[in-house]
């Protein structure tokens, strides 16, 4: 019974060999590095464990000792993405800010310095068994010195669920973004972080809201005057859980007093890669006082006619499932895109002046980012 235990031990220990024989291995070269400290080699094989900088398959770190070359070893043969990082404070982390993107310098395999999500296609390689492959790679800031501001075009818009409804309704905005280490701009969405940062963070929210209907765009509404724009504010509690999911849950008031009332939320999305395409799908669930839901739907005892009698819907709560999308043009020219579907309460499609059950909504942007 020994001589089979040896063969089978002799067997691991030569497949063991050919594996290690058998392994890759990376050279890295820093521009102009910082004289002290530690940097960290990190390997990724998996486009959504890159674009959230989690779950590496190899890590690496080495002081900076003023040497030309740094080694990664024992690399088996595959296709990756690297990112190296200086870790500042030397607490064996990269450090992110409150929105979660990195505050300390780093840098990517194939010299690639995104301004916004990385895309693990622009920093993807492949290694075949035994090969060293060298890569000089520059540590950059991804937020700049002051934050990475855009500027571009976009557009919101909203179908419409409304009786005899010509079309939806749509505005087109100026699409100015801004990111920086607690603040955020996307279009007619801010969020500033207070409290946290990385897996629980309270941040105070604001949002434009685009009136949902004019009256000359259907006989039906005639007479009842255009639903008013207004801005609405709050807070929103954010958590990231394992695998990359975020779940939040938001309130938001009419600071304005246009229409008055609240709105709240609570949703779950997750995020995915492919190619330099970057997709959210998201659910949530929604509340909308009886302000703004009468505002939105209902119908004024003075507004009333035979033919569209009083009615007011009270709050209401809606189902809504959607899809986020970044699209990474170039390093500067960048696309965002959310769209979603929302399935409107039963209080809302029992309304006279509603003929659906649904409102399909969006935000759209083309953005340069310096």
């Amino acid at each position: 019974m020994k001589l089979p235990l040896l063969a089978v031990l002799s067997s691991l220990i030569f497949l063991g060999w050919s594996l290690a024989g058998n392994a890759a291995e990376l050279t890295v070269r820093l521009d102009d590095p910082p004289t002290e400290g530690i940097v960290a080699f990190v390997l990724f094989d998996s486009a959504n464990a890159f674009g959230d900088l989690r779950d590496p398959v190899k890590l690496v770190k080495h002081p900076l000792d003023g040497r030309d070359l740094y080694l990664i070893e024992e690399i088996p043969a595959g296709e990756y993405a690297l990112l190296v990082y200086y870790d500042e404070n030397n607490n064996g982390k990269i450090d992110k800010n409150f929105i979660g993107i990195p505050k300390e310098p780093l840098g990517f395999s194939n010299r690639y310095e995104p301004k916004g999500p990385p895309s693990y296609s622009r920093a993807a390689f492949v290694l075949e068994e035994e090969e060293t492959r060298h890569f000089d790679v520059t540590l950059y800031r991804p937020m700049g010195k002051l934050g990475r501001l855009g500027v571009g075009v976009g557009v919101i818009a909203r179908s419409s669920p409304y009786k005899d409804y010509n079309g939806g309704v749509s505005q087109v905005i100026p699409a100015i973004s801004y990111t920086g280490s607690r603040l955020q701009v996307y279009g007619p969405n801010i969020k500033l972080g207070l409290v946290g940062s990385g897996k629980l963070r309270l941040a105070a929210t604001g949002n434009y809201r685009m009136g949902v209907y004019e009256e000359d765009e259907s006989d039906f509404l005639e007479g009842m005057g255009d639903r008013k724009d207004t801005f609405m504010a709050g807070l929103a509690l954010q958590a990231e859980l394992p695998g990359g999911v975020d779940i939040s849950a938001l309130y938001e008031h009419d600071v304005l007093d246009e229409i008055g009332g609240g709105a709240a939320r609570l949703g779950m999305s997750k995020s995915f890669q492919a190619g330099v395409f970057r997709f959210s799908p998201q659910i949530g669930l929604n509340w909308l006082s009886s302000s703004l839901s009468n505002h939105d739907y209902g119908v004024p005892t003075e507004n009333a006619t035979p033919e569209r009698p009083a009615y007011d819907p009270g709050d209401t709560v809606s189902f809504e499932g959607g899809l986020g999308m970044f699209v990474e043009i170039t390093k500067e020219w960048m696309i965002i895109v959310n769209t979603s579907m929302e399935f409107l309460d039963d209080g809302v499609t029992d309304s006279p002046i509603v003929s659906e059950d649904y409102v399909i909504k969006g935000f759209g942007a083309l953005n340069y980012v310096f």
